[in-house]
Protein backbone atom coordinates (compact mmCIF):
# COMPACT_ATOMS: atom_id res chain seq x y z
CA UNK A 1 0.00 0.00 0.00
CA UNK A 2 3.07 2.58 0.57
CA UNK A 3 4.19 1.71 -2.47
CA UNK A 4 1.61 2.90 -4.12
CA UNK A 5 1.18 6.13 -2.10
CA UNK A 6 4.19 7.05 -2.98
CA UNK A 7 3.81 6.20 -6.55
CA UNK A 8 0.64 8.06 -6.85
CA UNK A 9 2.42 10.81 -5.06
CA UNK A 10 5.15 11.00 -7.68
CA UNK A 11 3.43 11.35 -10.53
CA UNK A 12 1.14 13.94 -9.49
CA UNK A 13 4.03 16.16 -8.24
CA UNK A 14 5.76 15.25 -12.10
CA UNK A 15 2.68 16.34 -13.49
CA UNK A 16 2.45 19.63 -12.17
CA UNK A 17 5.83 20.60 -12.89
CA UNK A 18 5.16 19.61 -16.09
CA UNK A 19 2.18 22.18 -16.45
CA UNK A 20 4.19 24.48 -14.84
CA UNK A 21 6.79 24.23 -17.24
CA UNK A 22 4.60 23.88 -20.40
CA UNK A 23 3.11 26.76 -19.02
CA UNK A 24 6.42 28.84 -18.87
CA UNK A 25 6.83 27.50 -22.60
CA UNK A 26 3.78 29.27 -23.58
CA UNK A 27 4.45 32.57 -22.49
CA UNK A 28 7.84 32.91 -23.99
CA UNK A 29 6.29 31.74 -27.15
CA UNK A 30 3.88 33.99 -26.99
CA UNK A 31 5.87 36.87 -25.98
CA UNK A 32 8.71 36.01 -28.74
CA UNK A 33 5.18 35.84 -31.83
CA UNK A 34 4.28 39.50 -30.16
CA UNK A 35 8.09 40.44 -31.10
CA UNK A 36 7.79 38.95 -33.86
CA UNK A 37 4.58 40.69 -35.04
CA UNK A 38 5.58 43.91 -33.76
CA UNK A 39 8.72 44.36 -36.05
CA UNK A 40 6.92 43.03 -39.23
CA UNK A 41 4.42 45.60 -38.61
CA UNK A 42 7.71 48.37 -38.14
CA UNK A 43 8.86 46.85 -41.43
CA UNK A 44 6.06 47.63 -43.70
Amino acid sequence: MKAIIISLTAVVTLGLAACNTVNGAGKDLRSAGGAVSDASGQAK
